[in-house]
């Protein structure tokens, strides 16, 4: 038996979970990066949203909200000056048209990079009655992986969907889907977890 890798699996009630796709990673962001990857990892979200929707599956999204010069961030804000894209009435924190919260769907506010840290989400999930959480978004090793580990730590079983999943650069992006997958989260495709959704795998 391998020490790592082991597969946790799907539970019996999954949500998806949308970490940070704002237009501050998109073209013309001041986050973004010259090859497309988070355009790419966008369009992914959005595909993996839509299949979740039809099958009745909820989905729910992060954004980042800052005090004016990171206040409220700590030394998270001093760390990465790039956070001030994010402070209040900034256009960069803004939803692209898809994926986009729907009336009615859960908009969770953080200053951190966990989507639970300092929120409501696991009380939300777990309110709900969920127990697998679909991650999906920006970046991969930072709120991505931050909201899978606390997700494991939390007691949910993390899917990241690794098609789904931007990072500024090709090389960490595919380290930190390969740490995931080892120790604290199922990485899968954006195919098979489509397919899972809506029912065509079962």
């Amino acid at each position: 038996m391998d020490a790592f890798g082991a597969r946790i699996g799907w539970g019996s009630k999954p949500a998806v979970v949308v970490v940070d796709v704002c237009l501050a990673y998109l073209e013309g962001g001041p986050l973004t990066d010259a090859t497309g990857r988070f355009e790419s990892a966008r369009a992914s979200a959005a595909r993996v949203v839509a299949a979740a929707r039809a099958a009745g599956h909820p989905v729910l999204f992060t954004t980042v909200k800052l005090a004016p010069g990171g206040a409220d961030a700590g030394w998270f804000a001093v760390k990465v000056p790039g956070l001030t894209a994010f402070e209040d009435g900034s256009p960069y924190a803004a939803f692209p048209d898809e994926p986009a919260p729907l009336a009615g769907e859960v908009v969770v506010t953080k200053q951190y990079a966990s989507s639970f840290f300092g929120t409501s989400l696991a009380a939300t999930l777990t309110a709900a009655g969920i127990d697998t959480v679909v991650v999906t978004g920006f970046s991969t090793s930072g709120c991505v992986r931050a909201t899978a580990l606390d997700a494991l730590q939390h007691g949910f079983r993390p899917i990241v969907v690794a098609d789904a999943c931007g990072d500024r650069d090709a090389a960490t992006h595919d380290q930190n889907l390969f740490d995931l997958d080892a120790k604290y989260a199922d990485v899968l495709g954006e195919q098979a977890v489509v397919d899972h959704l809506t029912g065509a795998a079962r």
